[in-house]
């Protein structure tokens, strides 16, 4: 994988979290994964702007990013990386809100998307938090896969619960119908202003 110096700069973001390190948009994990699912190891991400409008009703932590291979080796088109804040044992509960002021548990994980919106792949490659590591499995994340936002994915129905796991479950859960939302607008946004 090429990262060539104007791509790196447009990487460095600033979360806003304190007692947080930013999110690492170059982290290994994240690209060796990368690599994989689009079998090119000279891709290139180009992040997307996105307008306020897009996310007002929407909390966003990470970046959305076009992804341009040499020739057809995948039909990824899309990435999210973005973080999911957890609390510690003890600390809040699912449906409590998080103040932006505390010092809180989290990780960063990588949604994979085709050219229609969908989740092709979900990956946690950076789990900062005491319990909850379950999420991690790739087995467990498979079950993301497909999914486009059709229909509201439900804890203990379309996706496993985890004994030990379950704000995180939860938080990813959220985050990924979330973020696919979003995609759906920006690439709605994107058809109208072709036409």
């Amino acid at each position: 994988m090429r990262f060539y110096m104007p791509l790196l700069i447009v990487l460095i973001f600033n979360s806003g979290v304190s007692g947080q390190e930013e999110i690492n948009y170059c982290n290994r994990s994240f690209l060796k994964s990368l690599s994989k699912a689009v079998n090119d190891e000279d891709a290139q991400l180009k992040e997307i702007i996105i307008s306020d409008r897009t996310t007002e009703r929407f909390s966003i932590t990470g970046k959305y990013f076009n992804v341009s291979t040499k020739g057809e080796h995948s039909d990824i088109r899309y990435i999210y990386i973005g973080r999911v804040n957890s609390c510690r044992a003890g600390g809040c509960s699912i449906s409590g809100e998080i103040p932006a002021e505390s010092d809180y548990e989290y990780f960063d994980y990588s949604i994979f998307f085709d050219s229609i919106c969908t989740v092709r792949q979900v990956s946690v490659f950076n789990y900062q938090a005491t319990h909850g590591h379950e999420i991690t499995a790739k087995g467990w994340l498979r079950q993301f896969g497909g999914y486009n936002g059709d229909k509201e994915m439900q804890v203990g129905k379309e996706i496993d619960g985890i004994s030990g796991a379950t704000i995180s479950v939860y938080g990813i859960t959220t985050d990924v119908q979330q973020k696919v939302e979003i995609l759906k607008i920006i690439c709605q946004n994107n058809d109208k202003s072709l036409k």
